[in-house]
């Protein structure tokens, strides 16, 4: 796409005219950035984004707090993986995270992270059941669905910034991190479905109990309202997913 496609582009993001007022001000810089942006949204390669979650991954594990090798978090966590480190294509890398909250995700460069709370409140086959259920997400392609829409509200907002007003300076202070933007947005119930289906076939491909996605799920619903599990705010809805799958089981 050449120079002058990406400054349209750019110019669509943000809503100006080429005959507004404010056009005298646009920042053709900025313009340029939002546009690429754009294009980058619409085609992403899966070895781009792997890079994406390769330096997301460096940033959570240094902002949080990683059991090591020694910790009794880590051992189980390792037993209970033991022949996972490839998966349908992926290579898995595991780590503990030691927090109260109950929660786990995973990222298309094979990153799965547990949290300890999870693993507190869940049996080895139940913290399965989440794990298999992170990767269907990972496989069904919804996280790269999410790292494009990521790219085009940094578009969108890259495009107001480009018009110098304190709207496009707020715009530019509001840019959150790809972590929030892509593991901790709320997922869709098709979504989870795809991901519920995907973690069942992991668990009877693997061996292991199935029923465990049920009584997993039935868990997290007799937590709803509890604050600490921010697996709840982001994956809804665990009561009748659980029945769902109980009638599958059947």
């Amino acid at each position: 796409m050449n120079r002058r496609d990406l400054i349209t582009l750019a110019t669509l993001a943000s809503g100006i005219s080429a005959v507004s007022p404010v056009w005298a001000q646009f920042n053709f810089g900025k313009a340029l950035e939002a546009g690429q942006d754009l294009v980058k949204a619409e085609s992403i390669t899966d070895e781009e984004l792997n890079k994406y979650f390769d330096q997301v991954t460096v940033q959570m594990d240094s902002q949080s707090s990683v059991a090591p090798g020694s910790n009794a978090y880590a051992k189980r966590l390792t037993k209970m993986v033991t022949g996972l480190q490839t998966y349908d294509g992926l290579r898995l890398n595991f780590k503990v995270y030691v927090t109260p909250q109950i929660n786990a995700f995973a990222m298309a460069n094979g990153t799965i992270r547990v949290y300890s709370g999870l693993m507190d409140a869940f049996t080895d086959d139940e913290v399965r059941y989440v794990i298999g259920h992170e990767i269907g997400h990972v496989k069904s392609g919804h996280s790269k669905a999410r790292m494009q829409a990521a790219l085009r509200t940094s578009a969108l907002r890259k495009g107001v910034e480009s018009s110098n007003t304190r709207a496009g300076a707020l715009a530019s202070t509001e840019l959150g991190n790809l972590f929030e933007k892509v593991i901790n947005a709320q997922h869709s119930q098709s979504n989870e479905r795809e991901a519920d289906d995907y973690a069942l076939k992991f668990m009877k491909a693997r061996k292991y109990n199935p029923q465990a996605c049920v009584t997993a799920l039935e868990k997290l619903a007799s937590l709803s309202g509890d604050n600490s599990s921010s697996f709840l705010s982001t994956h809804p809805a665990p009561k009748d997913r659980a029945s769902r799958l109980r009638e599958q089981l059947a």
